[in-house]
């Protein structure tokens, strides 16, 4: 299929959006090194295949790919745009976004794919008002994956998940928490890490930075956002980024679309 070329470079702005149950960005990438995520992640190269490397291993090439929460992963997109969307533990299951790919093979934990739901975020990518309609798009692609994935969940731990999201305060303690469910804390511990994919404490710093691109996509600079987050300051807030993206937040988060 004949794909247009990607947009010059710096001729449109990282696309951010954040809200609900997804978390999406649209954007040139080079290398992000090791990083896990809170939250399970669908990758797709907008105008081609880019590089993974999982939990170590061969590099690997791969047009879109699944990456489960908690999964030690490398990147090499080399200046291309990238798709990236995220989807928050709540009715569905982790494997909600496997629909979104085609042609698959396992790697390590993660799946990768031939081809799948590109054409969606490469709309979002050159469309210069997307941040303005990324909700309703985001919505429609997910809706039958989310029908695929949907199960039995525990509702206590979702119910954990929404005072997370809600309120990611660094010192939200599992304890209490546990408590306001009706379980002990080990058994939340447990629990909370089967249906979500990672540990308690690692959920919550994921929220804590979801909410704090949520502040800088809304127009707050790095310092307030990481305040208004719970971040003790921006060199904390630039340190947890570092580690969550496996790159620098000025690479992704300056002159962003709104």
């Amino acid at each position: 299929m004949y794909e247009p070329a990607a947009p010059r470079e710096g001729a449109l702005g990282p696309v951010w959006h954040v809200a609900g149950a997804h978390t999406f960005f649209a954007g040139p990438l080079r290398y992000n090194a090791a990083h896990q995520h809170g939250a399970p992640v669908f990758l797709a190269g907008l105008y081609g295949p880019f590089r993974i490397r999982v939990r170590g291993q061969d590099w690997a090439r791969c047009r879109t790919a699944l990456v489960p929460a908690g999964l030690l992963h490398e990147l090499d997109v080399g200046g291309e745009p990238l798709g990236v969307l995220y989807r928050e533990p709540g009715a569905t299951g982790p494997d909600a976004l496997a629909a979104l790919l085609s042609g698959t093979t396992a790697c390590g934990g993660a799946l990768l794919g031939a081809d799948g739901a590109v054409a969606p975020l490469r709309a979002l990518w050159e469309a210069r008002d997307a941040p303005r309609w990324a909700g309703d798009a985001l919505a429609d692609l997910t809706a039958f994956s989310g029908r695929r994935g949907a199960g039995a969940r525990d509702a206590r731990i979702l119910r954990v998940v929404e005072s997370l999201t809600a309120c990611p305060d660094p010192d939200q303690s599992a304890a209490r928490l546990a408590q306001a469910v009706g379980l002990s804390e080990s058994r939340l511990q447990h629990l909370f890490t089967r249906e979500v994919g990672v540990p308690f404490r690692r959920y919550r710093a994921w929220a804590r930075m979801r909410r704090a691109i949520e502040a800088v996509v809304a127009g707050a600079n790095f310092t307030a956002a990481a305040h208004a987050s719970g971040f003790a300051d921006q060199a904390h807030f630039a340190h947890d980024f570092r580690r969550t993206f496996g790159a620098p937040a000025s690479n992704s988060l300056l002159d962003i679309r709104r």
